[in-house]
């Protein structure tokens, strides 16, 4: 863990933000527990969906996630930006300027809904 700290400070070192997605795949059918494949890659067990979530708490980074966008379903998908170590007031302050030019506050928080409902 120490390791991947090191390279992350190191990252940081030359850019200000990390964008990732929040998660592999796109919200699915409530009636699914978990996804069993990405992509066609097989999912042992509930957590390794959530992957790209979870593995940059390791880096000892703060992070959060913004609304992105829409499926073509309409379903939210997210961003998680990750920032410089002890950099929150600097992750937020790009969080805020993303959540602006994305303009999607007029859409978000969503009701919930049936997936495959008009939008």
């Amino acid at each position: 863990q120490a390791a991947l700290a090191r390279r992350a400070a190191d990252f940081f070192g030359e850019f200000d933000v990390l964008a990732t997605p929040c998660v592999m795949a796109p919200p699915f059918d409530v009636s699914e527990p978990w996804l069993k494949e990405v992509a066609g890659q097989p999912l042992d067990n509930y957590t390794e969906w959530l992957r790209m979530t979870y593995a940059l708490t390791l880096t000892q980074c703060p992070a959060l996630s913004v609304p992105a966008g829409f499926t073509e379903a309409g379903l939210p998908v997210g961003l998680q930006l990750v920032g410089r170590p002890r950099g929150e007031a600097a992750l937020l302050s790009a969080a805020s300027a993303l959540e602006r030019a994305l303009d999607l506050a007029h859409r978000v928080p969503l009701d919930p809904r049936v997936l495959g409902e008009p939008l």
